[in-house]
């Protein structure tokens, strides 16, 4: 089954393909239903192809040779002997940014304050209501009101360090994957094993040229063991950086006539948790209730500050936090091993990935190095 609607292939997309008969991957486009490789000396890599001027006018008109259909090659399965797509990117960069919808953020430390007790939590609410007025359903993060905010919630006991890169000046940004380790469409997602309180979190992810320019989007999956980073902030890179654990896909809408980063903040995603046992989870984030904008993201993490060459893939955050219990009452949501992870957004498709131990999944074995020689060996560097 195809990852994209009949209406969504119109858009311009660029994408990753694995080739059997290359025993390597190529830089694929959609057209007319059919996946067109336009890997060439020109641009060999997507991220050469971002780096463009106008990155959607290149793939459009690029040559290339079609290797099937988008129905067909959706249907192999990844790390088969026949073509099946891969995360969309190479060379950038991949980078998440946390806490990026403070409204939900302060929402969710009132009620762990008011321990579940819906009665204490209204009282709360109404007694930070009265210092900081109806902003608290709306707070731009590092703005006078948000200050207001910080102060209220400080003397009412709830600050943490979160609530400061949630609604402070500064936005949580750090290292999600390393270069080429990501999964794409189909894959299996990664859990550490010594993670027992896991979640996924959809999210959009951003692409964005050594220049700070944004060029497309797509759909990611920042899977998050919860207990791993409750226990210390200073374990977010065990917490977020291990074999399989950045998913992103299906490919990336570039940004043309049809879409473009207004379609982005009005984006709506859907999540779908299916597990084996019949269990199933459905959530929703709405990316007009971000408290950062995408490009005042993009320049907190790329600028004079830090330069990435080659690019980089941005995520940009979650609404949704799962808290119904799966199990045991109280204990909410986590993973097991088994579940399908569906995230979609119309204009961006569907990602889709099947949750085991980073320990299980296939590991990761193709690096930069690896590109290089084999870019190389085909005559394309």
């Amino acid at each position: 089954m195809s990852f994209l609607s009949e209406s969504e292939q119109q858009g311009t997309w660029l994408g990753r393909v694995w080739r059997p008969d290359y025993q390597g991957p190529c830089v694929v486009t959609l057209r007319d239903g059919e996946v067109v490789d336009i890997t060439s000396r020109t641009a060999p890599m997507v991220r050469d192809i971002c780096e463009m001027d106008t990155p959607a006018a290149y793939v459009r008109t690029a040559p290339g040779d079609v290797i099937g259909t988008l129905g067909e090659i959706c249907a192999n399965p990844v790390g088969s002997e026949a073509a099946h797509f891969l995360a969309p990117c190479d060379l950038q960069t991949i980078k998440a940014c946390g806490v990026t919808f403070a409204r939900s953020m302060v929402e969710r430390v009132i009620e762990e304050r008011a321990a579940g007790d819906p009665l204490q939590a209204e009282q709360i609410r109404a007694r930070v209501g009265d210092v900081i007025g109806d902003s608290l359903r709306n707070i731009e993060a590092g703005s006078d009101e948000a200050a207001k905010v910080k102060e209220a919630l400080i003397q009412e006991g709830l600050w943490s360090q979160y609530l400061e890169v949630g609604i402070g000046p500064d936005a949580e940004v750090f290292s999600k994957a390393q270069v080429l380790s990501a999964v794409g469409p189909g894959a299996q997602v990664g859990l550490h094993p010594m993670s027992n309180w896991n979640n996924p979190e959809p999210e959009v992810v951003l692409t964005v040229s050594s220049q700070g320019r944004i060029v497309g989007a797509c759909l990611g999956n920042d899977v998050n063991l919860r207990d791993v980073e409750g226990r210390s902030a200073l374990l977010l890179s065990k917490a977020k950086d291990n074999n399989a654990s950045a998913a992103i896909g299906p490919m990336i809408r570039l940004f043309d006539d049809s879409y473009a980063l207004d379609d982005v903040r009005k984006a709506e995603l859907d999540l779908r948790v299916e597990g084996r046992d019949g269990y199933v989870l459905e959530g929703h984030s709405s990316m007009s209730e971000i408290s950062r904008d995408p490009e005042d993201l993009v320049r907190q993490t790329l600028g004079a500050h830090h330069q990435y060459p080659d690019g980089l893939m941005l995520y940009l955050g979650t609404l949704f936090a799962p808290t119904e219990d799966r199990d045991v009452p109280g204990e909410g949501f986590t993973h097991k091993l088994g579940d399908v992870v569906t995230i979609s957004a119309p204009g961006l498709g569907r990602l889709t990935n099947e949750v085991q131990l980073s320990t299980n999944c296939p590991p990761w074995r193709f690096g930069p190095s690896h590109l290089m020689r084999y870019l190389a060996g085909r005559g394309l560097l």
